[in-house]
């Protein structure tokens, strides 16, 4: 424990550590409890909040698995995206995030040291997004099992009375945008992989969106629905936003953020930037009237700056989503088909 001698032998995991002994015991103190529990705080598994007594008000809930490999890359780290992850998923539902719960798969062998730096990632990232890690379990499974760590996270949240976020809202005349640039993530990873060196340096945009989207709200709160461009990217969301509500989105090339060293890098493997995958930006849609004050109120957030208009919502076509090009041409901009990069969260 902090300002102890550490009782853990070894600088790496053995299967001891998940046997339910003495082992398992000091590596759950020192690296997990330590950290997302301090001595002297509360019973953590009392989820008690004043939000739940509001009228009106509903929970979410909501899980995920990560799998990221490398388990650290330039911007996060699988501690981090677990929290991110999860924290998005509840806040693109409309939901305040509130209470997290955190499962480790460990492989025999890997170092106890990263396994600190990504449980130390995953606290800070749950205090900067406002919710607490309550509960967890870890297991430790036999080298080979799995690669080095895979983490799974819960997430419930309180979603407060008359908030109704969903794509089925969503309306022809209605605006689109994004809070920031797109594919950095996917970029990054490749990159760390070393499938692809970069001139530039290029971090994931990891981080978590509960706070944004509610600085959104209160500036446009007629906002239809949110969803958080992860696996597939902005294509993928939007073709299963615009399918759900029954409307085509009209997307502009031109307006579309993405820097110049991911496009170069999608030029060169063929890859599209609007399937590479993001960790930190979402797709937002607002009535038309709204748009500017939802703008604004994005770009006057950290996680806003880069926001952007990307397109609008008309009458149901033969297609869900199209692009205008450069050129003044349309291009229908598909439901991405089978993996463009695995394992990229």
């Amino acid at each position: 424990m902090a300002g102890k001698p550490s009782r853990l032998r070894g600088d790496r995991v053995t299967l001891a550590h998940g046997g339910g002994g003495r082992a398992m015991r000091d590596l759950i103190e020192e690296v997990f409890t330590d950290v997302f529990q301090p001595p002297g705080t509360e019973d953590q598994a009392r989820l008690t909040h004043a939000a739940l007594a509001e009228p009106g008000a509903r929970l979410a809930f909501t899980t995920d698995s990560f799998v990221v490999t490398p388990v650290e890359f330039p911007g996060g780290d699988i501690g981090k995206i677990a929290v991110c992850g999860t924290v998005n998923d509840l806040a693109v539902g409309g939901a305040r995030p509130l209470w997290l719960s955190a499962s480790f798969i460990i492989e025999e062998g890997c170092e106890i040291a990263l396994l600190r730096r990504v449980v130390r990632s995953m606290s800070r990232e749950a205090e900067a997004a406002g919710v607490r890690i309550v509960t967890g379990d870890t297991k430790v499974v036999e080298k080979g099992s799995c690669d080095t760590l895979f983490v799974t996270t819960s997430g419930v949240g309180v979603i407060p009375p008359g908030r109704e976020l969903g794509a089925a809202q969503i309306r022809p005349g209605d605006v689109a945008l994004v809070n920031g640039v797109l594919g950095d993530h996917g970029a990054t990873i490749l990159a760390a992989r070393g499938d692809l060196a970069l001139s530039t340096p290029i971090r994931s945009d990891c981080r978590s969106l509960g706070h944004l989207v509610e600085a959104v709200l209160a500036a446009a709160p007629d906002m239809r629905a949110a969803r958080d461009a992860t696996r597939g990217g902005l294509a993928s969301a939007l073709n299963e936003m615009a399918e759900e509500a029954g409307v085509t989105v009209m997307l502009s090339d031109e307006k579309l953020p993405i820097r110049d060293e991911v496009r170069g890098m999608c030029e060169i493997l063929g890859l599209d930037p609007l399937y590479l995958a993001n960790e930190g930006t979402l797709v937002l849609f607002v009535p038309e009237a709204q748009a500017v004050a939802a703008l604004q109120a994005m770009r006057a957030h950290p996680d806003g700056e880069g926001a952007a208009i990307v397109g609008r919502v008309t009458e149901r076509g033969s297609v869900p989503v199209v692009t205008r090009t450069a050129f003044g041409a349309t291009r229908i901009v598909d439901m991405l088909v089978g993996e463009q990069l695995p394992r990229i969260c």
